[in-house]
């Protein structure tokens, strides 16, 4: 134990020393967790983009075919009085059709993804009032679905996608009656 004022001060001046260091070191461990959440953020929305990029053509063929839609737009993104929607698939058919579909691709479909959907439908109109006549519907594509949450999917009206063989199919019974938003 120090004894005399100098080892006091001398035990102090340490003891500072010591605590400006690991307060340095919490700097840098602070900056590296942000960096890695920075990096982790990006890796999900490219894990997301891929995923998108790997429904597109499926489901492209199953809107044209199966629901005779004229366009199909990829990444639809609007902005109107300071509101944004964010839209993975578009897709419309004018004429005696006169529908439109609205595609939410997820790699891993959660509870929170069927409560996206609902927001997406009932938004659409009001980012989109030139498509205010038409029949609008919902469809989950996702890679990872529980059964659970397919059957939610579906009592909600919305269709399900699933990839099997790295093709989007739908996944629907035969008897299975969408709601129109």
């Amino acid at each position: 134990m120090a004894t005399t004022p100098e080892e006091v001060w001398s035990l102090l001046r340490e003891l500072t020393q010591s605590q400006q260091e690991t307060d340095r070191r919490m700097k840098d461990t602070d900056h590296q967790i942000r960096e890695l959440g920075k990096q982790i953020g990006g890796l999900g929305e490219k894990f997301g983009s891929s995923t998108e990029g790997l429904a597109l053509p499926s489901m492209e063929n199953i809107l044209r075919t199966r629901f005779g839609m004229e366009v199909v737009s990829p990444s639809v993104r609007v902005t109107k009085d300071g509101r944004h929607l964010e839209i993975d698939v578009l897709s419309y058919a004018n004429g005696p059709i006169n529908a439109a579909y609205v595609v939410e691709v997820k790699s891993h479909a959660r509870e929170e993804s069927i409560a996206q959907m609902k927001a997406l439908l009932t938004r659409f109109r009001q980012f989109f009032p030139e498509h205010g006549d038409k029949r609008l519907y919902g469809i989950l594509a996702a890679v990872d679905l529980s059964a659970e949450l397919r059957e939610r999917a579906l009592r909600e009206g919305f269709y399900v996608a699933r990839i099997h063989d790295q093709v989007f199919e739908l996944d629907v019974p035969a008897d299975f009656q969408p709601i129109a938003y």
